[in-house]
């Protein structure tokens, strides 16, 4: 049998305590700053209603709800509407949002969130639609925008379009090109791309 060679835990002096909650609070800042570098200058969210879970990945599909304001006025310019699914089971509740296909800061600040969790996010015009606001929608040049989102759930677009494929054909319709389905909101905050117009707000 082999031998074992014993060695005796020895007590934590005092200063070494110290030292150890030390190092554990300086990791928990390092941890809290990366965290807050991950956001872009001027983005911010609050958080209403934690979430749990993973966070969403930049370029997959969320399922929100949603509603956007002026920041300097409170004037509500676009909010989500609902999708009756002919098929349960399929997708989630809540409007289907690509987020690469979504506006920089709504991206931004949709990889911080949580399922289930509800928040307030602020994004400065630079990150939002800038000097060029959707045509005939009510959002003046560089105006900072304010979104309060219930995120419901989120998939990766492939499962999404994968999803959607069997939608149609459960409906009886031609598989197309992915995209949101019909009735998705068209105030969707987006970023297309270049040189192509934003869709304007419902009812504008």
């Amino acid at each position: 049998m082999a031998e074992v060679t014993r060695v005796p835990l020895q007590p934590i002096a005092k200063g070494s305590l110290t030292k150890l909650w030390l190092g554990v609070l300086v990791a928990i800042l390092i941890g809290g700053a990366l965290a807050w570098s991950a956001m872009p200058k001027g983005l911010s969210l609050d958080t209403i209603v934690a979430g749990e879970g993973a966070n969403p990945g930049p370029e997959d599909v969320v399922f929100v709800n949603y509603k956007g304001s002026l920041a300097d006025t409170g004037e509500v310019f676009d909010e989500s509407q609902d999708i009756p699914l002919p098929v349960e089971g399929i997708f989630p509740k809540g409007n289907p949002l690509p987020l690469a296909r979504m506006l920089p800061g709504f991206r931004d600040g949709a990889v911080q969130m949580q399922k289930g969790g509800k928040y307030e996010l602020f994004i400065p015009a630079d990150q939002a639609y800038g000097e060029e606001p959707p045509q005939g929608a009510p959002i003046p040049p560089n105006a900072d925008l304010v979104f309060e989102v219930e995120l419901i759930d989120f998939m990766t677009e492939e499962e999404f379009e994968r999803k959607l494929g069997i939608l149609q054909q459960a409906m009886g319709m031609p598989a197309g090109p992915g995209g949101p389905p019909q009735g998705a909101p068209q105030g969707a905050p987006q970023n297309l791309p270049e040189g192509a117009q934003p869709i304007p707000a419902p009812g504008q």
